[in-house]
Order: structure tokens, then C-alpha cells, then sequence
């Protein structure tokens, strides 16, 4: 299974010395691993969509032919 940015950063911390700027630093670096999961399920999200719509449009044609 994944782990989360939320699930690494808090392993992170509870495993790191409890100084502000360590944690803070942790933190950092969990905010950019959120953003690159959260880019990673837009990109395949976005080609699940095309592929979906390329379907839809084959099985559109293939049924009712291209002027519907």
C-alpha cells in the first residue's frame, strides 16, 4: 500500500528530534509530496478521462454512424 504524505510525515516526526526547524522541515517536504500525489491522480485521472471519451465517441460512431 501507498503511503500517504500525512502517514510519511508523521513517521517522520515521531521518529526525528522535536526541534521547530526539523519539523518544520519535515513539513516542507510532506507539503511536496502531497502535491506531486495530487499531480500524479490528475495525470492519470486525465487519461483515464480521453481514453473513456475515445470509447464513447468509437461506440457512438460504430452504433449510430458519424452524423448520429
Amino acid at each position: 500500500m501507498k503511503q500517504t504524505a500525512v502517514d510519511w510525515m508523521f513517521s517522520r516526526l515521531w521518529e526525528t528530534s522535536k526541534d521547530k526547524f526539523t519539523w518544520n522541515s519535515i513539513l516542507q517536504e510532506a507539503k511536496q509530496r502531497e502535491k506531486m500525489q495530487i499531480e500524479s491522480a490528475h495525470r492519470h485521472g486525465a487519461s483515464d478521462f480521453i481514453l473513456h471519451r475515445y470509447k464513447m465517441e468509437q461506440y457512438y460512431n460504430e452504433t449510430y454512424g458519424k452524423d448520429g
